[in-house]
């Protein structure tokens, strides 16, 4: 019986981090180039198998097994790749990615050291200077790793191949980057992504549209509706355990009788 009190917990403790997820892709619903997140969940019997084939131990010595928790353990959060819908803003430098592929960023951190980050949000703007930065002031890199400065008073065209012309001169070209698996992609920040151990670059298939921005991925109703569902899955872990504390009262006044 107790046993079933931690498995209701653990229960609901899974719920509560899913609940987190979900609530973190609404609140990014308006976030451009956000990419939703969903959350994994193993259960005890998984957890017990992977343990019973682990050789990371010597095959002549007792294994310990660990704490005994029939329950649900939390397991990785996942990021769902798929492209977001497009918005026409009508501004030269709101740029959009179709295709794979990440915005080349050279990012600064409060002790003034800089290094590059990908994002897929081109809400790219121009300051005084010329310079095409994010709104938050970090600089955008070209295809050879440069700040990207053009005339801020004269007519600029962005290609499909996201090459910078103004008139008849190439400024240059928008650098993007690709990764073989985006599993060695972790998070930085609201919206940039930085590469850890194991990751590899590869050539990015994409064409660059000027004049638009990628939405986020993020369905409204999916996960209002997935949001619903958590809610009721705790209340019945909660129940379960409301059930438990009830029995057990019930077997301590009878020990008592």
């Amino acid at each position: 019986m107790v046993k079933g009190l931690y498995t209701s917990y653990t229960g609901m403790l899974n719920e509560q981090h899913r609940l987190d997820t979900v609530a973190n892709s609404i609140a990014n619903f308006d976030t451009n180039g956000f990419k939703k997140e969903g959350a994994t969940a193993q259960a005890f019997d998984d957890v017990l198998a992977y343990k019973i084939k682990d050789v990371s131990e010597a095959g002549n010595l007792p294994r310990r097994m660990g704490v005994i928790n029939p329950g649900v353990k939390i397991g990785e959060n996942y990021v769902d790749w798929s492209e977001g819908s497009f918005k026409e803003t009508g501004n030269t430098f709101d740029l959009a990615i179709g295709g794979t592929g990440f915005f080349n960023i050279e990012f600064t951190n409060k002790s003034g050291e800089t290094s590059v980050k990908y994002t897929r949000d081109g809400n790219f703007t121009v300051d005084a200077a010329g310079n095409l930065k994010t709104p938050e002031g970090d600089f955008v890199l070209s295809s050879n790793g440069r700040h990207i400065t053009i005339n801020p008073l004269a007519d600029t065209v962005i290609n499909r191949a996201g090459q910078v012309y103004q008139g008849d001169t190439l400024i240059a070209t928008i650098g993007v980057t690709d990764f073989a698996n985006y599993d060695y992609l972790a998070k930085y920040g609201e919206n940039y992504y930085e590469p850890v151990e194991g990751a590899a670059q590869q050539p990015a298939n994409y064409q660059i549209f000027s004049g638009y921005l990628e939405q986020s991925n993020v369905s409204i109703v999916t996960e209002m509706v997935n949001m619903i569902t958590i809610q009721r899955s705790y209340e019945a872990n909660q129940k379960l355990i409301q059930t438990f504390d009830s029995s057990l009262d019930t077997a301590i006044q009878l020990g008592r009788l």
